[in-house]
């Protein structure tokens, strides 16, 4: 296991899980955190050894958004534009265009930026005590982190702005009821099923899940004519895919797939 003070990186089974590592401020990031996850999803998009990755938090919270200690206004203005351009901004542009399943378990509260990164995962588990906050409203913020994003076109308008103008808690057993993450699970199952999901999927054919990845984000943006032609190139590349020729040969002789994520 490679170790970084704010970010623990294991990589087993294909699987890279990286784990947020400042219990004692419930993983709220600081600078050195968002480098050292950072770091981690640079070595996802690069190491063919990485096959999924797997994101939660130590201690008893996912993360809590913004280490507010580090951009305190009453120490002079702040420019939260600059932290969120040089920090967050990257991170969920990491996560999404990241061409590898992205699993993320969320312990705790997951608040703020938490949250949000937490909904631009790929397959999200919470364990049932969990609990979404958008915290921003507290503190006089908008929410970032692709939250004005991702909230309403997984929610609907009014339910976004419902949650971020009141930052009311949200259960985990209501965000998997209304499709903000994919299911809530027992505490003491969480890391256990949300490994086997990651290990599942890094056994899989990885290079047709980025390609589903890609398709289905690029939905939101796109004309119907366009995703069509999205669907025919991406098609044409996974049809030429050794992961292709595997899966059909293993259909046709009836054993079990080998894929390697090519």
């Amino acid at each position: 296991m490679a170790e970084s003070v704010c970010v623990l990186e294991k990589l087993a089974e294909g699987v890279l899980c990286l784990t947020l590592n400042r219990p004692d401020k419930l993983n709220a990031f600081n600078e050195e955190m968002h480098r050292a996850l950072r770091s981690g999803f640079e070595r996802a998009s690069t190491d063919s050894a990485v096959r999924a990755v797997m994101l939660t938090g130590s201690g008893r919270s996912f993360c809590v958004g913004q280490d507010l200690g580090d951009c305190d206004p009453r120490q002079g203005p702040q420019d939260l534009g600059h932290t969120i351009e040089t920090f967050y901004n990257p991170l969920l542009r990491s996560i999404r265009r990241l061409e590898k399943p992205v699993i993320c378990a969320v312990n705790g509260v997951a608040a703020g930026a938490g949250a949000n990164i937490a909904f631009a995962c790929d397959m999200t588990l919470a364990a049932r005590s969990a609990r979404f906050i958008q915290a921003f409203a507290k503190i006089g913020l908008v929410p970032d982190s692709g939250g004005t994003f991702s909230l309403p076109r997984l929610i609907g308008e009014a339910r976004a702005k419902a949650l971020a103008l009141t930052a009311e808690p949200l259960s985990a057993e209501t965000a998997a009821d209304w499709g903000l993450i994919w299911r809530a699970v027992d505490d003491e199952k969480l890391i256990d099923e949300a490994s086997a999901l990651a290990a599942r999927l890094a056994a899989g054919p990885t290079k047709g899940f980025g390609m589903t990845k890609r398709a289905i984000q690029a939905a939101a943006t796109n004309s119907f004519d366009e995703q069509l032609d999205l669907e025919r190139e991406l098609q044409r590349q996974a049809g030429r895919s050794a992961d292709f020729t595997e899966g059909v040969a293993a259909f046709l002789e009836k054993r079990k797939p080998v894929f390697k994520g090519q």
